[in-house]
């Protein structure tokens, strides 16, 4: 509930003079009766209303139906006895400002049988005061009728509000998070391959420079020509997280393979042609880190890669012949392969490894697309 002070806005015009006016009226009424013991009856009651209106807005649970239930009695008894109908006002008001919604529809049915019913009887009984006032009964009426509901909804509203800016707030802090993930993942997976190439072809020469110094010249040429294509890439990932196509990251991995002295067989087709340019980029980082687990744990002789598009799937399979995996790594996946389960969920895609004694087998596989889009096929 609101607090009884919080009742009006800072901006709100008019309204304040308008309850004001609400205020002094029932005085009015009140005094135009011959009877002092009518004046004083009715002065009790419009204390102990207000009274119960401020205790309305400082409780909490059943004493606000408690205290709102007093001034439903009051605003009946003010209403037959002095033809004072406009505490109904107050307590609309107040009735729209209750959360709970078994609550509010309980006592703004209440509210507004007691109204209709107390009116009716002021006509029945043919009461000056209603037949006088008639125009502002009716309105009153209305307000009893439409104040509620109007001022539910707007608090609904507003509370719907800010729960939406609050769950944007949210989102906005989850996207910029995953982006930081995603560029930590990606910038980890193309150095990883990189420097992992660079120190085998620096292991190679080292062997080879005193038994041939030529040989070990050409290695080094290409370690520093693989040291270019890696600050090349972090560069282009960073400035324009451009997409990788997987018939380029083959050969890369002809290349890290080649190094490795690790026999490498690819079977089937890297030109994704109904492969979006999304998917095939996550393909691609998920491949590098496939490869840099082969090349660094597997202690395999042999690696093959199968590519196999079919009509609802891509299925890509990377299969070694190394000493597997422990349990412990399969289950818990690790840093590297939790970071290509994450990758592959982004893009509806799932993962799936088989290790034993003999070697190592990892499936992708990612949903086909049947129509590529003209962006990235002329990309």
């Amino acid at each position: 509930m609101q607090k009884w002070y919080h009742i009006l806005h800072k901006n709100t015009g008019l309204s304040p003079y308008v309850w004001v006016v609400f205020y002094i009226l029932p005085f009015y009424f009140i005094f135009r009766s011959s009877s002092t013991y009518e004046v004083v009856i009715g002065i009790v009651m419009i204390l102990v209303f207000f009274i119960c209106y401020v205790l309305s807005f400082l409780s909490k649970g059943w004493l606000i139906y408690f205290w709102t239930s007093l001034q439903i009695i009051i605003s009946i008894a003010m209403t037959v006895l002095f033809g004072y109908v406009y505490f109904s006002l107050f307590l609309a008001f107040f009735i729209g400002n209750i959360q709970n919604k078994i609550g509010f529809i309980t006592l703004y049915t209440i509210h507004l049988i007691s109204t209709v019913v107390t009116i009716n009887m002021g006509f029945v009984a043919k009461n000056a005061e209603f037949i006088n006032q008639l125009p502002f009964v009716l309105v009153s009426l209305i307000a009893v009728i439409l104040l509620p509901v109007t001022t539910y909804n707007w608090n609904k509203g507003e509370k719907l509000q800010g729960q939406l800016e609050h769950a944007n707030k949210r989102i906005s802090e989850l996207v910029k998070l995953e982006e930081r993930q995603r560029i930590a993942r990606d910038l980890h997976d193309t150095l990883g391959q990189k420097l992992s190439l660079i120190g085998l072809k620096t292991d190679l020469a080292s062997k080879l420079i005193t038994k041939n110094p030529t040989l070990a010249q050409t290695e080094l040429q290409e370690i520093r020509q693989t040291a270019r294509i890696a600050l090349k890439e972090v560069r282009e990932m960073v400035t324009q997280m451009r997409g990788t196509r997987l018939e380029d990251e083959m050969f890369r991995i002809t290349q890290i393979f080649k190094a490795a002295e690790i026999d490498f067989v690819l079977e089937g087709n890297p030109n994704l042609t109904n492969t979006s340019l999304m998917t095939e980029n996550v393909l691609s980082m998920c491949l590098k880190e496939a490869v840099t687990n082969v090349v660094k744990h597997s202690n395999a002789t042999s690696c093959s890669i199968l590519i196999e598009p079919s009509r609802t799937d891509l299925i890509v399979q990377v299969k070694d012949n190394g000493i597997g995996m422990i349990e412990e790594t399969v289950c818990t996946k690790g840093n590297g392969l939790r970071g290509m389960k994450e990758r592959l969920e982004f893009v509806n895609g799932s993962m799936e490894i088989c290790s034993t004694e003999k070697g190592t087998t990892i499936v992708i596989r990612v949903p086909n697309v049947f129509k590529q889009p003209e962006k990235e096929a002329g990309a």
